[in-house]
């Protein structure tokens, strides 16, 4: 028991000098703690990472990376290079005195000697150039390899490739040119016409159904005359003013600024406009309580009125009574007499004479009326033909407009205009406005191509739900 505990001593003693700290007195003693032994396997990736991370294996690794780089950017360690390659000497400007070289002496040293951006990207390297595995690789190399083993078996044997067979046939039997069939003799050569109904191409369909031809693809759908017709006169690419190009005159960019600012005055106009028609009423415009009683009132006190003083309403039917009487009524129940039908008959022939003769009296003075009818006809004429040239103005001025293919309606795009103070210099500092797509999509909608249409709104079905994380509520 007292050898083990003395043992244990000493190792705790040993273990807490090592942690302690302090350096011995002698000059070669070294930090007990780096003297320490470090326990582990050497021969796995953990033991090189831990060995390489201890103050000799950086030395090491510092001393081999500073080789490698000597190595491959001078071409090998500095130390051991020749001094002709790291010093010059320098022996001053040349002399004046030395004789003139022979005539093309100069241009041949120059030839021979490299130029000196030339020795600078000289590769002076020792470490060779990485080889390329993938260039050298080849695809199926293995089976290639054995194919070609096999068929070196097989010539030994006797027996050749298919192709090498072939072509020794076309070498011992070449084939014979066959003659080329001359062009037809232009006058022998039939023409027609590629358009008209009977030509040589339609006669195979001549006979046959035509919705079977149709479907078939064998003839095509007659085009309808309306799809020869543009939907809009205006063209499919309009030049832009002379006020928005990059260097424009001062009165072209001025009648520019005008159009924009009354484009612009308008929008104002109309935005001010609907202000004012879903403004609240003011103070003096507003319902009171009177003003309301009145008007829930209207036509009820008129009413009531004319029911009050019956005997004003009376009057007037009693004077008409007076000067119209009624024709009295026989009863339901009476019978008229032969005498009363006598009558009746007398009477309804004598206002047919009488509307006869006035229609004929009528016919006899319109002879007399001839020249004021041609006038009034000439003038319904020309009135017509008014109608008729106003309603042709008008429809070709409609024809240049956007029509209303939708319930949307056009509007016109912003124009691209830039202030004096935005005005480029150069094409370099030139700002772009616009955007090429969105005038050629406004371009579509202004020739009757499409309708005008709106960016579709997004609308979420479902209700979204949120929920907390467990880990974010963990961490509040």
């Amino acid at each position: 028991m007292a050898a083990g505990s003395g043992a244990a001593g000493r190792r705790a003693r040993s273990k807490s000098a090592a942690d302690s700290g302090f350096l011995g007195l002698r000059p070669t003693s070294v930090d007990p703690g780096l003297r320490r032994r470090r326990r582990g396997p050497r021969n796995r990736k953990r033991g090189w990472r831990r060995l390489a991370q201890e103050p000799l294996g950086l030395e090491v690794d510092q001393f081999l990376e500073d080789v490698r780089l000597q190595e491959r950017t001078t071409g090998g360690l500095v130390a051991e290079a020749p001094d002709e390659k790291l010093f010059f000497v320098d022996t001053g400007p040349k002399e004046k005195g030395l004789k003139k070289r022979a005539k093309g002496g100069k241009k041949s040293l120059r030839l021979k000697k490299p130029l000196r951006i030339d020795r600078t990207l000289e590769n002076t390297s020792s470490i060779p150039v990485p080889k390329d595995v993938l260039a050298h690789q080849v695809p199926n190399a293995k089976k290639l390899r054995r194919k070609q083993q096999l068929w070196e078996r097989l010539a030994k044997q006797g027996e050749l490739p298919r192709e090498v067979r072939r072509t020794q046939a076309r070498l011992c039997q070449p084939p014979t040119d066959k003659a080329k069939p001359g062009l037809p003799d232009t006058a022998e050569r039939p023409f027609y016409d590629l358009w008209a109904p009977d030509n040589p191409l339609d006669r195979p369909l001549v006979g046959q159904d035509t919705f079977f031809l149709e479907q078939t693809k064998k003839k095509g759908i007659k085009r309808p005359a309306r799809l020869l017709t543009k939907p809009s006169q205006l063209p499919a690419l309009e030049v832009t003013p002379a006020g928005a190009s990059y260097n424009p005159t001062f009165e072209d960019h001025q009648a520019l600024l005008q159009a924009a600012h009354e484009v612009e005055l308008q929008r104002q106009k109309g935005e001010e406009k609907l202000e004012r028609q879903l403004a609240l009423p003011t103070a003096d415009q507003a319902a009171t309580q009177e003003s309301t009683f009145r008007e829930m009132c209207e036509g009820l006190l008129e009413e009531s009125d004319a029911d009050g003083e019956p005997g004003e309403s009376q009057g007037p039917e009693t004077t008409g009574d007076q000067a119209w009487p009624r024709p009295t009524r026989l009863a339901p129940n009476q019978k008229k007499t032969e005498q009363q039908r006598r009558r009746e008959k007398a009477a309804r022939s004598l206002r047919a004479k009488r509307a006869a003769l006035r229609a004929a009296q009528l016919r006899h003075q319109e002879l007399f009326r001839l020249r004021g009818i041609k006038v009034q006809v000439a003038q319904r004429l020309t009135e017509l033909a008014r109608r008729r040239d106003r309603r042709q103005a008008q429809r070709l001025a409609d024809a240049d407009k956007p029509r209303r293919l939708g319930r949307l309606k056009y509007q016109d795009p912003d124009i691209d205009v830039q202030l004096t103070s935005e005005l480029a210099d150069s094409l370099r500092t030139l700002k772009p406005e616009g955007n090429i797509l969105r005038d050629r999509f406004k371009s579509f909608q202004k020739r009757n191509m499409i309708e005008p249409r709106e960016r579709a709104k997004f609308k979420r079905k479902y209700k979204v739900k949120l929920v907390e994380k467990r880990a974010f509520r963990e961490i509040q």
